[in-house]
């Protein structure tokens, strides 16, 4: 696979180690539901880090809240030194330019071919010319291995194909981080390995940082550096997936593992 397309490390010091993302005494509440429970975590650049744990247990949450699609009800976050929140606008759009996302759903734009899809954003937000944009794009669609749907559009693709289009959409914008929202939870399960595959490829060849919530338990424990288990908001254990697969110390964790593997 070809890496030029991919994030710059030259462009993204921080991705040469140390502290990229971090959460403090973060809570976030839906009404009497306490979501994330003053949770404290951090990840360091270039790491792979997978969030698991049963649904509700806010894992999701945690995605959300660095998009910037919700807001926490206490405590910080920071992204590469910079304060996502509290912070203002004009910084939180800064910070959230380092920060890609895909979702469960593709949320491709159905009137554009899958070529504009990915060239829309750097050029709109990141004011990148449009023939780097396109030159760029098509270099993203052959690592997903879609290079001959540039001009297709959304309806035209099976799911797994949007999504590769959405993971090339994301990547297209440089980010310092990629997070993953159960990816392949929409795709029928066929359709899972390859986009599973395009996301190992993304992994072992980049050192781009990756924040994943999976119920793939077999591709995060291919993928990931660490593992986190979430349980009523709260990280009850984390360690290298060797450990929580293999030897989990904590009875829920097992009973979670012993549920979905």
């Amino acid at each position: 696979m070809s890496t030029d397309t991919l994030p710059d490390p030259e462009k993204n010091p921080a991705r040469s180690g140390g502290e990229l993302i971090r959460l403090e005494q973060v809570t976030k509440r839906f009404g009497a539901n306490t979501v994330l429970d003053h949770l404290d975590f951090s990840v360091d650049a270039g790491k792979h880090v997978t969030l698991i744990g049963p649904s509700g247990s806010g894992k999701t949450t945690i995605l959300r809240l660095l998009m910037t699609l919700l807001k926490p009800d206490e405590g910080t976050i920071t992204v590469d030194g910079q304060m996502l929140f509290p912070a203002s606008d004009k910084e939180v759009r800064e910070v959230r330019k380092k920060i890609g996302m895909v979702f469960q759903q593709f949320n491709l734009f159905p009137n554009m071919t899958v070529l504009r899809n990915i060239t829309e954003a750097p050029v709109t937000v990141l004011g990148m010319p449009k023939d780097e944009a396109v030159e760029r794009a098509k270099g993203l669609l052959d690592m997903v291995g879609l290079a001959e749907k540039a001009d297709a559009h959304p309806a035209q693709l099976s799911g797994g194909q949007q999504q590769r289009v959405a993971i090339a959409r994301a990547l297209a914008m440089r980010p310092q981080v990629l997070l993953l929202d159960e990816v392949t939870s929409a795709l029928d399960p066929e359709l899972v390995a390859g986009v599973l595959d395009v996301l190992r490829d993304i992994a072992r060849s980049t050192d781009i940082t990756m924040l994943c919530v999976t119920h793939e338990m077999n591709f995060a424990r291919d993928i990931s550096d660490q593992v986190l288990m979430f349980d009523s908001g709260r990280i009850i254990e984390a360690g290298p997936p060797e450990k929580i697969f293999s030897e989990p110390e904590k009875d829920r964790t097992r009973e979670f593992l012993s549920a979905v593997l």
